[in-house]
């Protein structure tokens, strides 16, 4: 234990007890309809949302590396879980979660926290809005084939949540469209699809349980895929979310203590029967523009979360459903970045295809780590690309037209070996070939192998050859994977 680790935890649980209160009961206040509407996402009981977002608040809040960022179950997972629990049911979602939870974990203890780095702003961005259009597709099976009384309940609920701010911003916009609805609805009788049409609501506090699944390699395999994608999309929005809260509030944070902290969420939350989640942007803004800033308020909002609806699930009960697809819908409208569409024709066309790449491929598999994958790998291929351009070979001939020098310049690495190869004139007769790469520097194992064949072939044809000018971290590299000074190496070239 490092010697600030008390007065660290003194400051980022007592250092800003009122507001973090404040902003903690507003938030938990928000958190209600979307653990509902997430749950109902995934296809299980509003219940478990419920206690998964109290969980995983609560426990973000004591291990998590982010204080004041709210975690609970999400829409980023929620989306992922839909044809697991379809085909095998909850207790494999439980399975899942834990699994997921153990991963997560793993992730931390690994550093990989720092991955981040290499996740572009375009994928950022693609990300974002694929999650946006995600969650406005699960809301569409609430819009087809209804009432027409629902599409004017949900036109109500949006006009709600988009004007009450300017009349006030005291109350959350979206609770006060829970309560004008569901009093409207119990007022003139409304035959309407409610929350508790959709399942159980928790009446009690929840309790220890293991899922109930046969202990085989086959449910590993049913499970493992699914768990992979909850924990790879739940550290990538958790560390998104963390590096804006950072921003936000010019403070740091460990994200490798936060990738430990969201996997201990999870893993505890499938054993009192709630389903995976991670960071919440949008929560966490709320909580950061309400004053948030300690662990205090996530841990506030874990607990009244779960105070307001147990004792109150007969309440919870009759809210129409209409109220919370308005609510996702709001969600979604938020959560998508309008301005990448206008910037499709200002941006490099390069980082225009990842994003758009990661959207279509998040929408077509339904799966935000398949597509945040799909954009890295684009990125990286274009990065690549671009610095490969940037490499040039150059020579220039002796007065006595018997040494050639050949000068190298940028990045040889397995992009440009080709060119690198492409650019000697093997069949120039000469007596001594000068290769000076001070102006380069060698990166990979199809960079060496470019240039022992480069010095094999002008050795064949008799020429003495020099290499000149090499730096010390391609000097390592060349020692340790060059052929062209060990015995043989001729005549292996001349097999090939």
């Amino acid at each position: 234990m490092s010697p600030d680790f008390l007065p660290r935890m003194r400051a980022e649980w007592l250092g800003n007890i009122r507001a973090d209160l404040l902003s903690g009961l507003v938030v938990a206040l928000a958190l209600i309809p979307e653990a509902i509407a997430f749950s109902i996402i995934a296809g299980v009981d509003p219940k478990i949302g419920l206690y998964a977002s109290f969980s995983i608040a609560v426990i973000t809040a004591i291990v998590g590396g982010r204080p004041g960022m709210i975690s609970a179950a999400t829409a980023a997972t929620a989306v992922l879980m839909v044809t697991l629990v379809r085909d095998h049911g909850l207790q494999y979602l439980l399975a899942a979660t834990i699994l997921a939870g153990a991963l997560q974990v793993a992730a931390g203890l690994l550093k990989l926290g720092s991955v981040m780095r290499f996740v572009s702003r375009s994928v950022m961005t693609g990300f974002v809005n694929a999650l946006a259009i995600l969650i406005f597709m699960a809301q569409l099976p609430e819009l087809i084939g209804v009432p027409w009384l629902t599409y004017v309940m949900v036109a109500a609920g949006l006009a709600i949540i988009y004007l009450f701010p300017y009349v006030t911003t005291a109350i959350p916009s979206p609770l006060v469209c829970i309560v004008a609805l569901t009093a409207v609805a119990l007022t003139f009788g409304m035959d309407l699809r409610t929350v508790g049409d959709m399942g159980d609501l928790p009446d009690t506090l929840p309790v220890f349980l293991l899922p109930d699944i046969p202990l085989n390699m086959e449910t590993l395999m049913i499970i493992l895929p699914y768990s992979a994608a909850v924990a790879a999309v739940g550290l990538l929005e958790s560390l998104m979310t963390a590096q804006i809260v950072d921003d936000l509030t010019d403070t740091g944070s460990d994200k490798n203590q936060e990738c430990i902290g969201q996997g201990v969420a999870n893993f505890c939350t499938g054993f009192i029967g709630g389903m995976a989640g991670c960071a919440m942007i949008g929560q966490s803004m709320i909580n950061v523009k309400s004053g948030g800033r300690g662990r205090l308020s996530c841990f506030v909002a874990g607990v009244v979360l779960l105070l307001l609806v147990v004792p109150f699930d007969f309440i919870v009960s009759v809210i129409p459903m209409a109220a919370l697809v308005a609510i996702m819908i709001m969600v979604s409208i938020g959560t998508f970045s309008w301005s990448s569409i206008k910037d499709l024709r200002t941006h490099p066309r390069s980082s225009s295809i990842v994003m758009l790449a990661t959207v279509v491929v998040t929408i077509y598999t339904h799966n935000l780590a398949i597509g945040v994958l799909t954009g890295v790998l684009l990125s990286g291929i274009f990065f690549a690309g671009k610095i490969a351009q940037l490499f040039a070979v150059t020579s220039d001939l002796s007065e006595d037209g018997k040494t050639r020098t050949y000068h190298v310049h940028g990045q040889l690495f397995f992009a440009s070996a080709e060119q690198f190869a492409a650019a000697f004139d093997f069949g120039e007769v000469l007596d001594k070939v000068v290769i000076d790469v001070t102006r380069a520097h060698i990166w990979d194992i199809s960079s060496v192998a470019a240039l022992d064949m480069a010095v094999l072939k002008f050795r064949r044809e008799g020429a003495e050859v020099e290499l000149q000018g090499m730096n010390e971290a391609s000097s390592t590299i060349v020692d340790r994977l060059a052929e062209h000074d060990k015995p043989g190496a001729m005549d292996r070239l001349m097999s090939h």
